[in-house]
């Protein structure tokens, strides 16, 4: 039986009302920040674009997504959708990568969300991945980050199984950074290769042409299952003056590309239908009528030193294969509700910049597993980092957290028996480290999904630590999570920092999904950390050329290094370069790792766990 959270959480305190307000205070910036970013390319821009007779990217995924919460909705193990009690979230789209090139590209106007919209939706009760160009953002031309931004969703498709949607309306790359968009191993002809890849994978694709389709991204949608396009829409490798200038041939766009060409003559589209909402509707019933490759475990293929090729018996756990590979039971919406409202989290911790927070993370935990039942790993052991099992919306999970509040203990027995010991919050040891590691590896063993709460300031360090053998149980952290097979989620709480950061599954140890509190913060350093430090080597190297430096002017550099590394600590600096896929209410924490779950259980084929080795 699993223990039940009694929270700590004291929610009539002066402390709790002053630290709400401020997250709410926060949230309230960065949903307006949020709303303009939608917007994409303003008012005119979207007049411009329904006088083409063409709906704008947010009205499309407003006809093509299904209306109910994505939190609510899940397929039991016969695959019937169902309903289970009332919506738990307001969303019916978990969008990523919304901040992608916030702040960038100022010199030609910017480019709101990278001029294009991804992330997962319901359609025809189906979870899709959905990549919709924004034609009123530069006419939907691809950026360097618009190209990340596509691969992103892409990568996540591809790991997960998920089918794929593209609303295609763009005129190409942005010729004026074409060298950033172009060439590279993760630039724009990677978009391609993944289709093919998926494609051979059978990861459903389907590509819906409402707008222009041209130059090299015209191969997008013909390397994709199913094309639709619209009356109206231009698909071709040269637009009608580059043709004239290129052979010296007149034609009209059209005649050169135009649906009626490629539905009658060149037999490249698949369905041509009259307008976006007509588009759309047959891309709604195409949905709706996928099969699904999700099996159980099955047969595993032969290893190398297996003699020949081909498969072998059925894994010893999977001789009666379940509907997925990953522990579900039946889930109900109220009855298996947290004990503790998700908006208790906004009182958590002081929100602002450089604040220190002691917290018990298990109250974060409360407010995010089914009935707040959370059975804790090793309780005793390695105390600041968390280790425990849970369920989320019915689906098993592993988690690993930072815990926050300081750990004062007394040695029970041995030589050292009385010694009073403390470990500071949100620092990993010797000890929780080889915890940690041990308990990723219990769970690669027993295919259980892991999702990790970060609020970390990195290894602890000193003598003692060195002594203790801190790098090699470092190592081995990272060593279990590196070659962990199980499905990877990370959510950034507070702190990120150092090799904390990479210790805790961060963006280089390929989380299948990575989350961000508006609180998050994602450096090597905090910035008062980063600022102590450089002031002092920037003092020294001056005091040696000579000058001496007084009180204020050591203030105004501390200011200053201090407020740029804070301003790269910002997980907006971090979204906007894809380092995070959605910056996340923490009220919504719950529904947002709901869809996650959801969209990592689709891919039932898990690799082999082999560790490697490990420092002992």
């Amino acid at each position: 039986m699993a223990d039940v959270w009694k929270s700590k959480l004291d929610t009539g305190s002066v402390k709790f009302g002053t630290n709400r307000a401020a997250m709410v205070a926060l949230l309230g910036g960065i949903r307006a920040e949020e709303d303009g970013i939608r917007e994409g390319g303003g008012v005119k821009a979207a007049e411009a674009q329904r006088a083409k007779g063409r709906l704008t990217v947010r009205e499309r995924l407003a006809l093509l997504l299904d209306p109910e919460p994505l939190a609510s909705v899940f397929p039991t193990h016969d695959d019937k959708t169902v309903m289970n009690g009332p919506p738990t979230s307001g969303e019916n789209f978990l969008e990523l990568g919304l901040w992608a090139a916030h702040g960038m590209y100022a010199e030609f106007g910017g480019a709101a969300g990278a001029g294009v919209v991804t992330g997962l939706g319901r359609v025809a009760g189906r979870l899709c991945m959905i990549v919709a160009n924004d034609a009123t953002v530069k006419a939907g031309a691809f950026f360097p980050m618009t190209a990340k931004k596509v691969l992103r969703a892409q990568t996540i498709a591809l790991e997960n199984r998920i089918p794929t949607l593209y609303l295609v309306d763009s005129s190409g790359v942005f010729l004026p950074l074409q060298e950033d968009v172009f060439p590279d191993q993760d630039d724009f002809g990677r978009v391609f290769r993944n289709n093919a890849v998926m494609s051979s994978l059978g990861v459903p694709q389907i590509t819906a042409i409402m707008g222009m389709c041209v130059a090299g991204g015209a191969y997008l949608p013909v390397m994709t299952d199913t094309v639709l396009m619209t009356e109206g829409s231009g698909l071709f490798l040269a637009g009608p003056a580059l043709v004239q200038a290129a052979i010296g041939q007149v034609t009209g766009a059209e005649e050169l590309g135009g649906a009626s060409m490629h539905a009658e003559i060149s037999g490249t589209v698949d369905f041509k239908e009259k307008d976006d909402a007509a588009c759309i509707l047959r891309l709604r019933s195409l949905v709706g009528k996928l099969g699904s490759r999700a099996q159980g475990p099955g047969l595993r293929r032969r290893e190398q030193g297996d003699g020949e090729g081909g498969l072998l018996g059925p894994e010893p756990w999977a001789l009666s294969p379940p509907a997925e590979v990953f522990n579900r039971i039946a889930y109900n919406s109220e009855t298996d509700a947290p004990k503790f409202a998700g908006e208790e989290l906004y009182g958590l911790m002081d929100p602002t910049v450089g604040a220190s927070n002691s917290y018990d993370m298990r109250d974060v935990i409360a407010r995010v597993v089914d009935r707040s039942e959370f059975e804790e790993y090793k309780a005793d052991f390695g105390r600041t980092v968390l280790c425990g099992y849970a369920r989320i919306g019915g689906r098993a999970v592993g988690i690993v957290a930072n815990q926050k509040a300081n750990q004062a203990s007394t040695v029970s027995t041995g030589p050292m028996a009385g010694q009073h010991r403390t470990e500071f919050g949100g620092v990993i040891y010797t000890e929780s480290a080889q915890k940690a590691a041990r308990f990723i590896m219990d769970c690669n063993q027993q295919l259980v999904p892991l999702i990790f709460l970060h609020d970390v300031n990195g290894f602890m360090v000193g003598k003692d630590a060195e002594w203790s053998g801190i790098i090699r149980a470092g190592a081995k952290m990272v060593s279990a999570v590196s070659t962990s097979v199980v499905p990877k989620i990370t959510v950034i709480v507070g702190g990120s920092f150092g090799a904390g950061h990479y210790a805790m599954c961060g963006k280089a140890y390929d989380p299948r999904f990575l989350f961000a509190w508006p609180t998050a913060r994602y450096a090597v350093m905090s910035g008062a950390s980063a600022a102590n430090t450089l002031v002092e080597v920037r003092v020294k190297q001056m005091e040696r050329a000579g000058k001496v430096l007084s009180g204020e002017e050591k203030k105004l550099i501390y200011d200053e290094i201090k407020a740029t590394y804070d301003a790269q600590g910002d997980p907006r600096y971090g979204a906007a370069r894809l380092w995070i896929d959605a910056i996340i209410d923490p009220a919504k924490t719950r529904e947002v790792l709901m869809t996650a779950l959801e969209a990592v259980a689709m891919n039932a084929e898990v690799g082999r766990f082999n560790v490697g080795v490990l420092q002992t």
